[in-house]
């Protein structure tokens, strides 16, 4: 394997492009590496190709033609499905190549993963992100890394064409665990967002107004400020699916009870978000927990404009 990766000599591949994965792939297209992508949607392959990717047909094929092989799909069964199945990227790639999941899921996955790619002469690093559809297009993702420090040194200048924040966490399953932290300050923070406006809206106060006194104080938060002005406008589109928030929670939960911790308040988180769900919104953004919260209480959330 190289000391470094760098545009013009690494052909990387790219296996799911939704509403992060397209942002993150075209950076690195940007910045000079040539691509060959997958997705189970081929019609959301479309910008990544009319920027120059090539379209595969499998992540085996995706695999054959790159050195770096990224993946950002939905969940543990399809991280393992595009990696370790029979069409999978193991079956395709070649010994020095490196596999990269950047998709949310289960530590021990990621260690599954790393040793099956050792044994076929590969490395393989699990680096998820934080940061939403704002931090993928504008590049400023938090990476958790998992993974032998070499082989992440490597990486770094292709995660530093889609992060801001890149830290290496420690051995494989490393970034998965950091990436749990996340998710679980995530999870009671969204309630408080959530109550505060719907307490400032049955309030009567004007909560754009609101925003600009709290959100720069010790209350502040990247939900709040981010997040806060989309549930004012009524826009809760996903940055972030409510259904992948839910698969994030469960496996943070069974983690926990692995380790005998009690975590309640992600307990509780948890079970707003089912109700959220069961809904109807679970292809909403994870700020959709507001509506959940308002018709507890019969509150008609109205949409309000944004200054």
């Amino acid at each position: 394997m190289p000391h470094t990766f760098a545009p013009g000599t690494t052909k990387i591949g790219w296996i799911g492009t939704g509403v992060m994965g397209s942002s993150m792939c075209g950076h690195l297209i940007a910045a000079g590496y040539k691509a060959t992508v997958y997705n189970r949607s081929k019609d959301k392959l479309a910008p990544l190709v009319a920027k120059g990717a090539v379209a595969a047909d499998s992540p085996k094929a995706v695999a054959e033609a790159s050195d770096v092989i990224f993946t950002i799909v939905g969940y543990p069964s399809d991280v393992r499905a595009v990696t370790l199945g029979p069409d999978g990227i193991l079956a395709g790639a070649k010994a020095g190549s490196v596999v990269v999941d950047m998709t949310t899921s289960n530590p021990e996955l990621a260690v599954e993963i790393h040793t099956a790619a050792k044994a076929k002469g590969m490395n393989a690093v699990d680096a998820p992100v934080s940061g939403g559809d704002i931090g993928a297009k504008e590049a400023r993702l938090s990476i958790m890394i998992g993974g032998e420090p070499e082989v992440v040194e490597a990486l770094n200048p292709l995660f530093s064409a889609m992060g801001k924040t890149i830290v290496h966490q420690g051995g494989p399953g490393a970034g998965q665990h950091t990436k749990m932290v996340n998710q679980i300050l995530i999870a009671t923070n969204m309630i408080g967002v959530c109550e505060a406006l719907l307490y400032g809206y049955k309030a009567g106060l004007d909560l754009t107004t609101v925003l600009q006194s709290v959100g720069s104080g010790a209350a502040g938060s990247w939900s709040l400020n981010n997040l806060g002005p989309r549930m004012i406008a009524g826009n809760f589109e996903p940055g972030f699916f409510v259904e992948h928030f839910l698969k994030d929670m469960g496996i943070a939960l069974a983690e926990a009870k692995r380790m005998k911790l009690a975590l309640p308040g992600l307990a509780l988180a948890e079970q707003l978000y089912r109700a959220v769900a069961a809904q109807g919104y679970e292809r909403k953004g994870t700020h959709a927990l507001l509506l959940a919260l308002a018709d507890l209480s019969k509150v008609d959330w109205k949409a309000k404009p944004s200054a």
